[in-house]
């Protein structure tokens, strides 16, 4: 009977020891599953800190433009395809407005007047009229009796913000061809015109909404030569 109850208590010890050995298996497999389960946990948190950080690390290369004939230096503005609409359509507004207004030719000079005024706020519509009336000696109609003509070409546009936040303010650069004649070379002068705008109520004028659609108005425009004449700088000196 000893021998049986031995054997009986050897069995028992057994399936006892095969018992802890699958327990301690199932133990270490739910161990590596938790472990596994927290490394993933972190690599997906450190991918997503790096994504969340990307856009504060970059770098915005730039260009230092120095013109030729002025010796003005100024940052050549970049088009990164992220600027808002309002902005390119203000851009494109300036640009147009004193290519359109500050040149000169006979062939297009009533039409250019009409489209000039389109954009035009009341006071500052009454000193266009002003202007390019006869009698005033300085119009561009008196000016250009000769014969000349003049082109314009914008070469840089920036905007200014006012203390108060708002944004109405630009400088505009642009160099005016002035041409006597077919056969003669261009007279460049550089320019540059502050700019005061404000968008309103587009007019309900068939004729004006063809040239200003979105109701874009020039406040004020100030222009002047970036250089003095070589003449007016050399009788400045003593």
């Amino acid at each position: 009977m000893r021998a049986e109850e031995a054997l009986e208590r050897y069995f028992e010890d057994a399936a006892s020891w095969d018992a802890d050995r699958a327990a301690l298996e199932a133990r270490s497999a739910r161990r590596a599953w938790w472990i596994a389960l927290g490394a993933c946990v972190l690599a997906a948190l450190a991918v997503l800190a790096l994504v969340l950080l990307m856009p504060l690390k970059r770098i915005e290369p730039f260009v230092i433009r120095v013109d030729n004939a002025t010796g003005v230096v100024d940052v050549v503005p970049t088009l990164s395809g992220r600027a808002g609409i309002p902005e390119l359509v203000t851009r494109y507004f300036l640009t147009h407005y004193v290519t359109v207004c500050e040149r000169f030719a006979f062939a297009t000079a009533e039409s250019d007047y009409e489209e000039c005024g389109a954009f035009h706020a009341a006071a500052r519509n009454q000193a266009w009229r002003a202007l390019w009336d006869r009698a005033n000696p300085a119009s561009p109609l008196n000016i250009h009796e000769d014969g000349s003509s003049v082109r314009v070409q914008v070469s840089a546009v920036t905007f200014f913000e006012r203390g108060n936040g708002i944004e109405d303010l630009a400088q505009v650069r642009y160099t005016k061809l002035r041409r006597t004649s077919a056969n003669a070379s261009d007279e460049v002068t550089h320019w540059i015109a502050t700019v005061q705008y404000v968008y309103s109520e587009p007019s309900k004028d068939a004729g004006i909404r063809r040239w200003n659609p979105l109701g874009f108005k020039i406040v004020e425009f100030r222009s002047e030569p970036e250089t003095l004449p070589a003449g007016a700088a050399t009788g400045a000196l003593p």
